[in-house]
């Protein structure tokens, strides 16, 4: 789905004519209240957003979905109008994907949304790992076990993480207490094993992919 926020009906019309007829979903709105109201409901895939509009205008607009986690992930191309260099850099400077110089060809609008729906489905992709039921993503930081949303402390996150990303391979407990806690930390190797526990409690299932290397340390087994 693609939103377009334009306040031009005639232009606003030929955009979600031309995205249908390419092969995409598209919804249209004529300001930021109207884009708002529909984000309650459903996050597009991408949002075409003009600078000026009645209302709040496009660079307002923008500093308020990167400010908000449930769309500050959201690919937004800018609409800005020709010789508005101002524009364009504010934009980016805010977290514009991309943008589009008016008057533009409706074909030339198909090709930036796919190049920019294309680098974001490769940066989506890579913050994704996983191992059998069990999926991390690092962007949003989330991880979830046989589909169940699991809430971890930050260390107990980083074990994880390290975990994952480093499969098979053995962690002495005085590898990760210095990776984790950090090389001025105190404490015990005991806290690793503590840590440990209440993560493969939390995971559940998921949790017999830590394995316990007896006199040496953990290590992850899984499938990818």
């Amino acid at each position: 789905m693609i939103f377009c926020v334009e306040d031009d009906n005639a232009i606003r019309d030929l955009m979600i004519y031309t995205l249908n007829a390419s092969g995409f979903e598209a919804k249209g709105f004529t300001d930021g209240e109207g884009l708002f109201q529909a984000l309650q409901n459903e996050v597009p895939n991408l949002i075409l957003l003009d600078i000026m509009l009645p209302g709040e205008d496009g660079v307002t607009i923008l500093r308020r979905l990167r400010d908000n986690t449930l769309t500050s992930d959201i690919p937004v191309i800018m609409e800005t109008a020709k010789g508005t260099e101002y524009d364009k850099v504010i934009g980016l400077d805010y977290g514009a994907d991309d943008y589009l110089v008016k008057p533009f060809g409706m074909m030339e609008m198909v090709s930036r949304v796919k190049a920019v729906l294309r680098r974001t489905e490769k940066k989506e992709k890579s913050d994704i790992l996983q191992v059998g039921k069990l999926i991390m993503n690092t962007s949003n930081h989330t991880v979830t076990a046989n589909g169940e949303r699991v809430q971890l402390t930050l260390k107990e996150y980083e074990i994880l993480k390290k975990f994952i990303q480093n499969l098979g391979l053995v962690f002495t407990r005085e590898h990760l207490l210095q990776s984790i806690w950090g090389v001025d930390y105190l404490g015990e190797t005991r806290t690793v094993d503590v840590h440990i526990g209440t993560l493969r409690t939390k995971l559940g299932e998921c949790g017999n992919y830590i394995q316990t290397v007896r006199g040496v340390g953990y290590r992850m087994e899984g499938q990818i």
